[in-house]
């Protein structure tokens, strides 16, 4: 990195940016790591492995996070494939474990290609703002949804979080979600929910499997894993991206990371991605006010995922001592106006409103069909409405 590129970032790093990037890898670990051991354990993966597959995965989101945030300047976050990681629970069959590997090596190629291709963006261009921000909407509902479901099981710790956020959205509006975040640990602490007795200090050490094929693997994983992490996690990812006004160019994005999951899936990489949900956090304004500044979010939340994959036991254990109340809150909170922004920009155009609604609704359903997720069929149904729409002519007053 040159020296006017560390002091860019110097200048522009902020305390809200580095706790985005925190409640980015705190979100994203809490909800899902536990899909990811159960894919690792579902392929063959002994205890070891397991650990290189938290190594890789960490060291990959970490570094396509900083390396692209920086390169762009803007908010670039990735992830693991959550919907891929479920596919692998359930649909692997008996695939040796190379043979697993090698099909996450062919994936990984795959998606390398459709990004430097160009196919992938030219496949997003032709998808209306309108859709890709009542799809945003529809898979973040649920999160904003949890802090109030959280308060039918812990009304105090949540109640008190979110008076907190109120009052900091009017005295202190860039330390809101800090101050909600350490009011709810607080809360937490005083009631006796924090888990904190095993932790210990515990290095991940990457293993190294050479790649196998098999047409079974081909077939059952390499090809599914391509097309569910491409339609359930990059499309929602740059909907993200375009729906908090950013003009990232895709391919070359979509490209390298599609080069660190090749080199890193022999070390248990199965699948990265866009991230979606997590990224929202990195691109609101609880990161920073000025939008050209939230890069410094994802590069904050990358330095925590290398962290993550180079203590991977131990970081599970300590997002492990988090109630789940207290992560869905926090969540949830710090999603606030990117739901309320996204709900805006999909309703704003009346010819594309009704469109934008069933997309919405069809997202925030959670339907699944064929093991792909509901923020691909709502882009689908939402489409869908909008030909059959556009075609019939003026509305009646």
């Amino acid at each position: 990195m040159s020296a006017v590129a560390k002091r860019s970032l110097l200048r522009d790093l902020s305390l809200p940016a580095v706790v985005a990037g925190f409640i980015t890898v705190l979100v994203g670990f809490a909800s899902s790591a536990v899909i990811v051991f159960q894919a690792a354990q579902a392929v063959g993966a002994t205890q070891a492995q397991i650990a290189s597959w938290m190594w890789a995965l960490g060291l990959g989101m970490g570094v396509t996070c900083i390396g692209l945030s920086l390169r762009y300047r803007v908010p670039v976050v990735t992830a693991w494939s959550t919907p891929g990681a479920a596919m692998l629970v359930v649909g692997t069959g008996a695939v040796a474990y190379s043979d697993a590997i090698g099909a996450f090596v062919l994936a990984a190629v795959l998606g390398m290609l459709a990004g430097f291709s160009g196919v992938f963006a030219k496949v997003m261009r032709r998808v209306p703002m309108a859709l890709a921000a009542g799809m945003l909407a529809g898979v973040l509902l649920r999160f904003g949804l949890e802090v109030f479901v959280s308060m039918g099981t812990q009304l105090g710790m949540a109640l008190a979080m979110f008076a907190t956020w109120l009052v900091g959205r009017r005295l202190f509006p860039r330390y809101a979600v800090i101050a909600t975040l350490l009011v709810g640990v607080g809360v937490a602490a005083a009631q006796g929910l924090l888990h904190a007795g095993q932790l210990r200090l515990e290095l991940a050490t990457p293993v190294f499997t050479w790649p196998t094929l098999s047409w079974p693997a081909v077939f059952g994983i390499a090809l599914p894993l391509f097309v569910v992490t491409m339609a359930s996690q990059n499309i929602p990812g740059v909907a993200v991206i375009r729906a908090s006004g950013y003009d990232t160019p895709i391919s070359p994005v979509i490209g390298w990371i599609g080069v660190a999951n090749t080199v890193l899936a022999p070390f248990g990489a199965y699948g990265l991605n866009l991230a979606a949900i997590t990224a929202a956090i990195c691109m609101g304004r609880e990161a920073h006010e000025d939008p050209a500044r939230r890069y410094t979010a994802a590069v904050a939340a990358g330095a925590f995922y290398i962290v993550v994959g180079l203590f991977g036991a131990t970081v599970a254990a300590v997002f492990a001592a988090f109630p789940k109340e207290l992560v869905a809150c926090v969540a949830g909170i710090a999603l606030f106006g990117t739901i309320a922004n996204s709900l805006a920009m999909a309703l704003r155009e009346e010819s594309d409103r009704e469109a934008a609604l069933v997309t919405f609704l069809v997202t925030a359903s959670g339907l699944s069909l064929g093991g792909i997720g509901s923020a691909f069929w709502g882009l689908v149904a939402g489409g869908i409405c909008l030909v059959a729409l556009r075609q019939r002519g003026p509305a009646l007053p």
